[in-house]
């Protein structure tokens, strides 16, 4: 089975830019990118990151503002900093480290993340633990164990370990997540192109579409939030967060109607929807006029907009604006 599915692997697999490479650094950057986060999007991050920090080295020296610009967009902006942490130790110890423990040492790095990093670069045998590879496990051994449940993690590490090319374990860990990725997909698997589904026990007994098992997860929280495009002489009305505050630290906002409650709003341009973790907004886009913003409100030139890291939210909020005509209030 295992040769079938790295064989699979060798003539299926997506032209992804990071499979062209053994640099742990580079594979590091895409892993870390690759966290919640679709391959399709992470690919032209990934390209312009990597033009702009070839080397740990280079990421180590990067500033904060120029750090979270070039992040800006991927979310979760709290890896971008351990990142460049990781950068700033492996530039320190002059190399990349090669064992499965020492690179579960660097910042912001856990146990999937090494594994991935440590097989495909130095071939160390270690399973990679993602939700494609729990899925394909929990259909090959049709197990319907609680896939959130730690024990049912470790039981399927045990299994990934067994089934390991010992020979090639970066080749077979990535064949197991591609796998996952493109044929054993969450709904509607695509079993008669699947390389190992005369193993698999789910569908030998028709569970596939039933399988991984896992806990529901608690209801998003409904949010509601109105943010103001105010913009006078080629400038926007923003405000930035300090350094210390969380993830989003040193990100620029538009200012919100609960924030400055006596603007003058005009006109709605627009609403979208925005999650973040267990919240979901509804967020309504208006324009808005004010004279005399109050601290920490600042004037930044439009121009500045492509050097400057913006969070999410202000730049869907600003193309909602520029794309359409709104309505006045």
């Amino acid at each position: 089975m295992t040769a079938r599915l790295t064989a699979w692997y060798g003539a299926a697999k997506r032209d992804l830019p990071w499979r062209k490479t053994r640099d742990p650094y580079r594979i590091l950057v895409s892993e870390v990118m690759l966290q919640q986060t679709r391959s399709g999007t992470v690919i032209p991050y990934y390209e312009k990151f990597i033009e702009r920090y070839p080397t740990a080295q280079e990421l180590a020296r990067a500033g904060d503002t120029e750090l979270l610009r070039m992040w800006s967009g991927l979310g979760y902006y709290r890896r971008a900093r351990n990142l460049r942490e990781a950068a700033r130790r492996i530039a320190e110890d002059g190399e990349f480290p090669s064992g499965y423990e020492q690179i579960l040492e660097l910042p912001g790095v856990g146990g999937y993340t090494a594994a991935a990093v440590g097989s495909i670069a130095f071939g160390i045998c270690r399973p990679v633990i993602d939700g494609n590879v729990l899925r394909v496990i929990a259909r090959l051994t049709a197990d319907s164990s609680d896939i959130g449940a730690p024990a049912t993690r470790a039981a399927f590490e045990t299994v990934a370990a067994g089934l390991l090319d010992r020979r090639d374990p970066g080749g077979f860990n990535q064949a197991i997540m591609e796998l996952g990725a493109t044929v054993c997909r969450p709904r509607n698997p695509l079993c008669p192109e699947c390389p190992v589904s005369q193993d698999c026990l789910a569908r030998q007994r028709g569970i596939q579409a039933q399988l991984p098992v896992k806990r529901r997860p608690a209801a998003q929280i409904p949010v509601e939030l109105r943010l103001l495009v105010i913009e006078r002489a080629g400038k926007l009305l923003l405000w930035k967060r300090e350094e210390d505050a969380g993830r989003l630290a040193g990100f620029w906002e538009l200012p919100t109607s609960a924030q400055l409650p006596k603007v003058k709003e005009s006109r709605v341009v627009g609403s979208f929807r925005h999650s973040i973790t267990n919240h979901r907004y509804t967020i309504t886009v208006v324009e808005a006029g004010l004279d005399r913003p109050p601290r920490p409100f600042q004037w930044l030139e439009r121009t500045r907009l492509d050097f400057e890291p913006l969070s999410t939210t202000a730049r869907k909020a600003l193309a909602t604006f520029g794309q359409r005509p709104g309505k006045d209030l």
